[in-house]
């Protein structure tokens, strides 16, 4: 198993992580470390353990909004997929329609040109 070490908030930690997660990791490490720092500048340094408490659930809040509207975005798309599949069943029924009717009329010009 890989180990990784990152920097949060200036100290280095070594975490482990599956086979060819290592560049995620970093990237992820990255994005929480600007969290951390964002944090420092808005409510100074107050303790590693509790900046990384609110920086964990911060980011947390913006994964649950993240998930809410992934679920809001998902139950839009059904409702589209739903309508285009209503929409494209009475499309295909007004084109059965006017296809019967026209063999209608192709059947009573033939039957005009046969009785001739």
């Amino acid at each position: 198993m890989p180990l990784v070490n990152v920097l949060i908030n200036g100290r280095a930690y070594t975490i482990a992580c599956d086979e060819g997660e290592e560049d995620r990791l970093r990237d992820v490490s990255i994005l929480f470390d600007k969290r951390v720092k964002e944090l420092v500048s808005s409510v100074g340094q107050v303790g590693d353990s509790r900046l990384l408490v609110m920086a964990g659930l911060l980011t947390c809040d913006e994964l649950s909004e993240a998930l809410t509207r992934l679920d809001e975005i998902e139950k839009e798309l059904a409702e589209l997929k739903q309508k285009l599949s209503e929409d494209t069943l009475e499309s295909e029924n007004v084109l059965a329609e006017t296809i019967e009717k026209a063999a209608e009329r192709l059947e009573t010009i033939a039957a005009r040109v046969a009785a001739s």
